[in-house]
This record gives structure tokens, sequence and C-alpha cells, in this order.
């Protein structure tokens, strides 16, 4: 019967090509994972290769957006709302109020000062539509911080909100001497040398802003600078272009968000994790929930008031959300999806368990680098996956072979991640600043005359190729979700009249994120350690994450045979009065002062009783 032998055929064909996709599920159980991965990372460079070739930016996706969509919504802020029209209207207003002031010329960098609020997004869109990048300033940021990342970017214009006003008036001489325009956010400004940018943009016309403003723009010009704080003192500017904001923009994408989607974001948006939810939304043309600031306490029922399905997180934010009080109501909610960076495994796990099961997209990048990795797997405690499709490099670093090139190092092993600077991939650096773009790239590491970008991380790889954070190299530390360079906060802290010496690292704290800031010093001779001075010092001119959790004060500081200072043994020693001899103290919000650390102080610290 030929029917039957064909038929025979057929079913031995199905059952051996079963038999070997179970068996090649088997050998490599990610690898539908990995290839759908990549396909997508592929179709994401052929978007972007085409807005290159077309000069196609998100500013152009969001025009087209406000005639296709005008009256969908945007943004959700407090008991407002913002239609996509609504937006552009906004925007025209502020960018021909930057054109009529007669500050702002084309390619000019503008300076905003200003926390989360829907003008922020409406002057960084009116830049663009003008031409100009916004240099986006930590809101943070005092003094000499401030007036660093005003120079950096070579921005003449400042616009800061109303509540910043006495952080402006601090620097006001300066910025006057440098011939700095300076606006506020507020309807009129009694102080001298600072103008109303409400009252010029009320009297600006919201008619469409012309093309050819930006005429002289490609997908290379920058469409913001965005501050980070490397492996030096003060911030630095990285440079953020058009083609990198796709970039930004298209991660929420691949993660999964669709164009159903209600997306809550309640992270800075001077940062680029929070300016991505807003590109990445406008890419996918859904509305935004923008909050001022992150309430543990109020954002499931924002969730809810809201009909969020999805949230962003750095892993501060899921382990303040697994700490409130368990309510009847942890799970009604329609958040499907989490797409962030920093959760821990044990988070994680908590996270899901109360909260349901949302899908968590964990991902690995930096703001001034060529590089991401995406956890597309939802493997806990991963960053992403290292694979034949998907290749990065990890070596150890200062070790290299008798050829004199870096060593990858061997699975379960930490090592440097490097990255390689292409055309495709390139690094764009930091803001007229040269030599810390310099100091960023790696040359001659696998082989003569190729290039790589230092992220200053040190990565592990387990034997499922699964990548995992272990721990940042350089003298920084990340502390509430923000890089802190040691060497301004030592800066800051000889500035007082006892401290002559400071060693500023990050400790370890049971249940916290990340390395709370520590500081070892020693004082004038003849001087007692002031301890409400230092205390007033460093809340005037550190913002909140860079101060000095614990101070260690000593006759002398730990030294190499090159008066290095040695941060190792410091590190490995904690802020632990029964293993220390040296007086030590902790920053005490409640009585506004250094006091004490006794051994009830750290075990009060330790057990969670104490914040800090």
């Amino acid at each position: 019967n030929i029917t039957g032998g064909c038929e025979t055929n057929m079913l031995v064909w199905t059952v051996c090509a079963a038999l070997i996709v179970c068996g090649v599920l088997l050998r490599h159980p990610y690898l539908f994972q990995d290839v759908q991965y990549v396909l997508a990372k592929i179709k994401r460079r052929r978007f972007v290769l085409k807005c290159m070739q077309t000069n196609y930016s998100i500013l152009d996706r969001f025009l087209d957006l406000v005639k296709t969509q005008p009256q969908k919504t945007l943004i959700y802020f407090k008991d407002e709302m913002f239609t996509y029209r609504e937006a552009d209207v906004l925007s025209n207003r502020a960018a021909r109020a930057f054109l009529q002031a007669g500050c702002v010329k084309e390619g000019d960098a503008v300076a905003l000062f200003l926390g989360n609020q829907p003008m922020f997004l409406w002057l960084w869109l009116g830049l663009l539509k003008i031409g100009c990048p916004g240099a986006l300033l930590n809101s943070n940021i005092r003094s000499k911080s401030l007036l660093h990342c005003l120079n950096c970017s070579g921005a003449t214009t400042l616009v800061a909100s109303e509540e910043l006003l006495d952080a402006v008036k601090e620097v006001l001489p300066h910025l006057h001497e440098q011939q700095i325009t300076v606006f506020i956010l507020a309807d009129r400004c009694e102080t001298a040398g600072v103008e109303s940018f409400i009252d010029k943009m009320n009297q600006a016309s919201s008619e469409p802003i012309s093309k050819e403003l930006r005429s002289h723009l490609t997908m290379q010009s920058p469409a913001a600078y965005i501050y980070t704080s490397g492996t030096t003192g003060l911030p630095k500017a990285a440079v953020v272009t058009y083609s990198k904001v796709w970039n930004f923009s298209l991660l929420l994408a691949t993660t999964g968000v669709n164009s159903k989607d209600v997306i809550y974001d309640t992270l800075p948006l001077y940062h680029s994790t929070g300016l991505l939810v807003f590109t990445g939304a406008v890419e996918r043309g859904i509305p935004v929930v923008l909050r001022s600031k992150f309430s543990a306490s109020q954002f499931w029922d924002d969730c809810r008031k809201y009909n969020v399905t999805v949230i962003q997180y750095i892993g501060e934010i899921m382990r303040y959300l697994c700490n409130t009080p368990q309510k009847l109501s942890d799970k009604n909610h329609k958040v499907r999806l989490a797409v962030g960076n920093g959760i821990r495994a044990d988070v994680w796990w908590d996270f899901v368990r109360r909260f349901g099961e949302i899908q968590i997209r964990e991902f690995y990048g930096a703001t001034e680098g060529n590089f991401a990795l995406l956890n597309y797997s939802s493997k806990m405690g991963a960053l992403g996956r290292h694979t034949f499709l998907h290749k990065v490099k990890v070596h150890v670093s200062p070790l290299r072979d008798s050829s004199g090139f870096c060593m990858e190092v061997e699975k379960g092993e930490p090592g440097l991640l490097v990255t390689e600077i292409t055309a495709k991939a390139p690094f764009t650096g930091y803001v007229t600043d040269l030599n810390q773009t310099e100091k960023k790239k790696l040359h001659n590491v696998f082989k003569k005359g190729d290039l790589y970008f230092n992220t200053g991380d040190l990565l592990r790889i387990d034997e499922d190729n699964f990548m995992y954070f272990h721990d940042r190299v350089g003298d920084t530390f990340r502390w509430k979700g923000e890089n802190v360079a040691t060497a301004e906060v030592a800066d800051i802290l000889v500035l007082t009249d006892c401290v002559k010496e400071a060693n500023v690292y990050g400790v370890k704290v049971p249940g916290q994120e990340g390395r709370a800031g520590m500081a070892a010093v020693t004082l004038m001779d003849g001087l007692k350690f002031d301890s409400t001075v230092v205390f007033k010092h460093v809340e005037d001119f550190l913002p909140s994450y860079a101060r000095p959790r614990f101070l260690r004060i000593q006759r002398s500081l730990d030294i190499t045979g090159t008066f290095k200072l040695i941060k190792t043994k410091a590190v490995e020693q904690g802020f632990n009065p029964n293993e220390i001899t040296d007086p030590l103290y902790f920053l005490n919000e409640k009585e506004r002062n250094y006091t004490p650390l006794t051994p009830d102080v750290f075990d009060s610290i330790v057990a969670g009783n104490i914040k800090i």
C-alpha cells in the first residue's frame, strides 16, 4: 500500500525530527529564546540603520503620532492628563520662548535643572525642535558640582524649577560672570538676574516649528547630555546622540511592551533610565504615568488608578516595595511586566511571590556605553546570556598573557567587562572632556590595534552562560541607585576646618542594595572632630546619596609606596565597632548630626531598625 507506506515514512521522519529537537533542547534549553532575541536584535539594528539613512529621529516619531493619534493621552501626572496634541502645543511654546529670548541659537546646549514634571518633557522636546541638545542636570547637585556640570556642557542658558531657586541663587554670581542666562519656572521672579520662563511661554505662539531649524542635525548629533559619575571625581556629561536615543527607546519593544500598554515612570528624567521610559513610550505610542518622586506606599495605588501594565525599576525600588506591610490588595493590579536593572535574586523571588506572576526583564547598560544586555530568559539574578549568537568579552585586568594581551576569564571567575568599539558600536564619550573619554578606552586588548570600552564593571559567567554582576572597579560605589565618586566626596570633606585628609569608599550594609558611603578621616593638628559642623557641611555640599553614612577617625591613613590611598582593607573592615578600635560615627538624620556608632547602634542598623 503506497499511501500507507508514505504515511509510515512521514511518521518516522516526524518522530526523528522531534527526537532531534528534544535532544537539541536538552543540550541547549535556551536555544529558542536565544534565537528569538538575536532576531529581535537584528530587526532593531535594521530599524536604527534605516532611521540613520533617512534621518528619522524620536522627535519625528513623536510628530507623526501627533498627527495619527492627537487625542491619545501621552502623560498622566497627578490629576492632570496631557494628550499628544497638547504636548506638541506646549513644546512649541517652549521652543519659541527660547528663540524669542534671543539667548539660544542653532546647536546650543541648554541646561535643564528640575525634577520629574511634564514641563521637563516640554522643554526637552522644544529644544529638539530647534536643533538644540538639553543638558539634563541632576536636581540633587549643588554648588561646585552644579557649576562643573554647567561648564562641561557648554550651556549658556539654564532653566530651573521654582523649588530649586535657592540652589541657583547660591551660584548666581558665578553664572553671571560666565554670562549664563538664567530662567526660573515661575509666573514671575523678583530675583535680580533671573527671568520667568513661564511668562515667556505664555506669550509665545503654539504654531508648529519649522523643520529648517533642525536641518543641520544628523543621527550622530547630540540629543542630550546625561551626567554620570565614572572613575573620576566630578560628574561627566555623556553624549547621547539621536541614534543612541533610538537604541534606548527600542529596549521597551524588545522586552515585550506593546501598543496597548501603560507604563509607570518614577525614576528621574535626568537619568537615562527615566528618560528611556518616555522615549520608549513614544516609540510604542503609549501613555506614561509620570510621578515626581518614587513612593513605596503609593506605588500600587497609582498602578491601580491609572491601569498601569508596565513598571520600571532599579533594584532598590523592588526591595522597597517588598519591605512595605503586606496587604490583601497586593495582587490586585494589571501590571504584567517589569523592566529595569539591579534586582537581586532574593528580591526577585520575594517580589514575584508577593505581587503575582509579573514578568521581569532585567537589563544591563551604561549611559555612555556602547553595549547592553537583556535577561530575556527570566533567570533570577542574571543580566543576560553569553552565547555563540551574542558574544561579549570578559577579561581579567591587568593580567595579560606572554604576548601582552588580556586573557578571558574562566567560567565562574569575575572579570572586567569590555566591549569592542566599532563603527556599529561607537563610543561617543564625554562632551568637552577628551581626557576622560580616552580613559574609558582600552587599546591592544586581545590583538594589536583593537579598541575596547572599559565598563568598569566586574561580571562573571556561570556554566549555563548566564552573566551576573559582581562588583564595580575604580573609585566609585553605588548607593540609592546613584554612582558616587569617592574623589568628589573626599574633596568636600577636607574643606571643613577639622578634617585634614579623607579616604572615601563604599561598605556593604546587610539588607541594603549597593554600598553605603564611609570615610576614614584624619584631623587637623590640635583640633577635635566637630560632628555638627561636618554634618552641616556635607548636607550643604553633597546630594543625599553621596553623603558618607559612616565616619572613621584615624591618626593616619594607609597609603601605598607610591602614596596612593589603600581602600581594600578599610572596605573589608566595614563599619563594625566590635572589630574597629578607631572612633566611629554614623549620619544621624533625626538628630542632624554625626553621632557615635556604638555596638548597640551597629546592631540596630544591621537589624534594619535604624534606617540609613
